[in-house]
């Protein structure tokens, strides 16, 4: 054996795949079904457990761009999902039970893999190590994460507020400011409502549709992370004292105090990415783009990442791995996965190919790799681990995590395409550049659905 995986989720699988591919043997470990999770049903690998979409395939989309990266990668689970693809529009949808049972056949199939049923309790002294254990991570795993990491640095609570993408805000229905001018005047975007607005609002957060519990979610929320539709319950005045207080604070254009205030805070250095503060929600997704454009300067907003509310077992990336998904503690340890703070079914699957590059590049003697900044895996991982670490949430692919093009074009679907565009071309020199097998990239809108009918 060279690499050992923990965790047979969409991650690990890639990572498996990975690794055999460049030629190192590979034992894989799943708990189930001698062990199971209350969101799993079936004993295959890589399970979607809550939805079968992939999310879209266009390039004027991040989850497009990803794709088309992780297809360059030679990501196994693109593959598979070109063969069970079903009707979805412009989205990459599977069927669920044929797509895990195919992933589950290639790996077992595949001579430099080894699969293994067996539930791991403790972190192994195998290295190079790649753990992988999804956001259900075991209890009895979980304790031997929060020994080896910290428990401070293990988190089993998702209360996720939504994020948008700077350049949507109307800049000129806002202002900078601090709470009683403490700190730095720019630290918040402040987005004021007249009591009119407010009223609106309130009214239309109240009667919004929320998403459902899954049969595995604690119904009971921590004080700390009540959804805002739930204050909103409690009384017409406790937003006005909670996440939309005004107190502190000053309008510029008017001289006084806005009757409630809706506080924005960078999500990253550029300032590209802004958080809704204390906006953590369980309502449907298209609930949150209507009620929340309902705050005057978020009136187009575009949402990079909507709020949720869920169980998740997570790390704090930002103090604990490197760009490679090293450990910092233990650069031949690996995490990969939502574990990791990357949020979406993608997003694990291609932090689990990057995984599997380097486990494989450990076995070689090779250092770690990162993807460049400009790519959407790239300007993922390096999110994740060097996020502000004391309000550190997971993060789902976005344009918002790119840098700047030098010369932007001023429509926004050009805008993103043109960042795919660069995207591609630097993984591809890159990949050329660290000796990685160039695989055939999709071309996102050939792709062809064969189970069902179009």
């Amino acid at each position: 054996m060279d690499v050992l995986i923990v965790g047979g989720g969409l991650a690990g699988c890639e990572a498996a795949w990975q690794a055999a591919r460049q030629g190192c043997r590979v034992v894989l470990m799943e708990m189930r079904p001698s062990a199971t999770t209350p969101a799993h049903k079936t004993p295959y690998l890589a399970e979607l457990v809550c939805s079968n979409s992939l999310k879209a395939l266009s390039l004027d989309t991040a989850s497009g761009l990803l794709k088309e990266e992780m297809g360059h990668l030679g990501s196994l689970l693109l593959d598979v999902a070109q063969e069970c693809r079903v009707p979805a529009g412009g989205a990459l949808a599977v069927d669920r039970k044929l797509f895990a049972k195919l992933v589950t056949e290639r790996l077992e199939a595949h001579p430099l893999t080894r699969l293994v049923r067996e539930e791991v309790r403790e972190v192994p002294y195998h290295r190079p190590l790649v753990v992988a254990t999804g956001p259900l991570t075991s209890p009895a795993f979980s304790q031997a994460l929060a020994r080896l990491l910290g428990e401070g640095y293990l988190y089993f609570y998702d209360a996720i507020s939504p994020i948008v993408l700077g350049d949507s805000i109307d800049y000129d229905r806002a202002f900078f400011a601090s709470r009683y001018g403490r700190g730095e005047e720019g630290d918040y975007l402040n987005c004021p409502l007249t009591e009119e607005e407010y009223n609106r609002f309130y009214k239309a957060l109240t009667e919004a549709e929320k998403v459902p519990l899954r049969d595995f979610e604690d119904p009971r929320f921590f004080s700390g992370c009540l959804p805002i539709e739930e204050m909103a319950r409690q009384g017409r005045e406790t937003l006005l004292y909670g996440p939309m207080k005004p107190v502190g604070l000053r309008d510029p254009r008017t001289g006084r105090r806005p009757f409630a205030v809706v506080q924005l805070r960078r999500e990253n250095k550029e300032g590209t990415l802004w958080n809704l503060v204390g906006f953590q929600t369980r309502l449907k997704w298209p609930e949150q783009r209507r009620v929340f454009r309902l705050i005057p300067a978020l009136e187009e907003a575009e949402f990079a990442r909507f709020g949720s509310i869920h169980r998740n077992t997570y790390i704090n990336s930002p103090r604990l791995l490197e760009p490679s998904l090293a450990f910092k503690g233990d650069t031949e340890l690996f995490f990969a996965g939502q574990i990791t703070g990357v949020e979406g079914y993608m997003e694990s699957a291609a932090s689990g190919i990057l995984a599997g590059i380097n486990a494989a590049r450990v076995v070689r003697g090779e250092e770690p790799v990162v993807p460049p900044a400009t790519t959407m895996l790239g300007a993922l991982v390096r999110h994740i681990t060097s996020a502000d670490a004391e309000n550190f949430q997971p993060m789902n692919a976005n344009f918002g995590l790119l840098p700047p093009l030098d010369s932007p074009p001023k429509r926004r679907k050009e805008r993103k395409v043109a960042y795919s565009g660069r995207a591609i071309r630097d993984l591809v020199l890159w990949m050329e550049e660290v000796g990685l097998p160039l695989s055939q990239g999709r071309v996102v809108g050939e792709w062809e659905p064969v189970v069902g009918e179009r």
